[in-house]
């Protein structure tokens, strides 16, 4: 028995389910199939809200309830333990992606791809999202991190964020009813892979993006060229979570790992990856266990040789 088992009472369970609905709550879900990664152990109960004001009902539910919640999108920078995920796991992606422009804004559901924000911008002539197209993460996941790429990142584009803030936290561990706010890129505190979405516990519920007119080809063009540098220099045809390693100051990480000689350098099924090693790549039913170990071998390894810290751009969440 897991520490909050008691939680999924079949009241409680029921009480997700008529906010849902039963196809909406998942009992022993396997992360792995939510992961980019494709590691990761089941979670105890993953619950699919398909709206904003079921996205708000589930976490009112569960944080009032005394419920942990981790909240999953496309999974793109996450390390999920072996033993899975205690408490809820609330997705947020393709049952929660809806998107509308309206002159140069387009306003995402927290769960639509940044890819799709981007098609869905250059169909409509709108540039800025260029760069980011690539990224393989959701709205969400966008914001709580300011993901980039190629000298871009989402604060570039972003105008506000419609966010969740969890209630003050009782004496019980549970937590008073949430609210919902606007608060605008000023207030947002975005700097490389942080924001106050990250800070503070926020959960991202849509945002708006402040775009450019410009001519569609163009725009397709330009989108083009950056996926082929991607498809050229990532190892997009091998699980990952993306950039393991956060670039430290002055440095970059896959030329430091490279230098050290840990190009091919593997750990049970984990492999640093031979086309960038600053990936970290699923080479072959990898565990996290595999990962962690080899994520801490590349860090000595480089601290050793160069002096320098490397520090995990990858989220560990749940029991490893």
């Amino acid at each position: 028995m897991h520490e909050f088992d008691d939680c999924f009472d079949t009241n409680f369970l029921c009480v997700l389910a008529s906010v849902v609905g039963e196809d909406g709550v998942l009992m022993a879900e396997p992360m792995r199939d939510h992961t980019t990664f494709n590691i990761g152990g089941p979670a105890d109960v993953m619950i699919l809200p398909r709206t904003r004001d079921e996205v708000v009902r589930v976490l009112d539910i569960c944080l009032t309830g005394g419920v942990p919640c981790e909240i999953v999108g496309n999974g793109s920078d996450l390390l999920v333990g072996d033993r899975g995920l205690r408490g809820a796991c609330i997705l947020l992606r393709d049952n929660y992606s809806d998107m509308t422009v309206a002159g140069n804004r387009i306003r995402a559901a927290a769960g639509a791809l940044l890819r799709d924000v981007a098609l869905t911008a250059a169909d409509a002539g709108l540039s800025g999202l260029e760069p980011l197209w690539g990224i393989p993460a959701t709205v969400g996941g966008a914001c709580f991190m300011n993901a980039g790429a190629y000298d871009s990142c989402t604060a570039n584009v972003l105008e506000s964020v419609e966010v969740y803030v969890p209630g003050t936290k009782l004496e019980d561990g549970s937590r008073a009813s949430g609210q919902v706010r606007t608060v605008p890129i000023a207030e947002l505190g975005m700097g490389y892979r942080k924001s106050r979405v990250h800070d503070e516990g926020w959960i991202v519920l849509s945002a708006t993006f402040a775009l450019t007119p410009d001519d569609p080809d163009m725009i397709r063009r330009a989108m083009d060229e950056y996926q082929a540098r991607r498809e050229e220099k990532q190892p997009l045809d091998m699980p990952s979570a993306g950039s393991t390693f956060k670039r430290p100051e002055g440095y970059f990480a896959g030329k430091l790992i490279m230098d050290a000689g840990l190009r091919g350098v593997r750990v049970g099924g984990a492999q640093v990856s031979e086309k960038h090693c600053g990936f970290v790549v699923n080479a072959d039913h990898a565990s996290a266990a595999d990962v962690c170990a080899l994520i801490e071998h590349v860090q000595k390894q480089v601290k050793d040789q160069f002096g320098v810290d490397l520090e995990p751009e990858v989220r560990r969440i749940g029991e490893f």
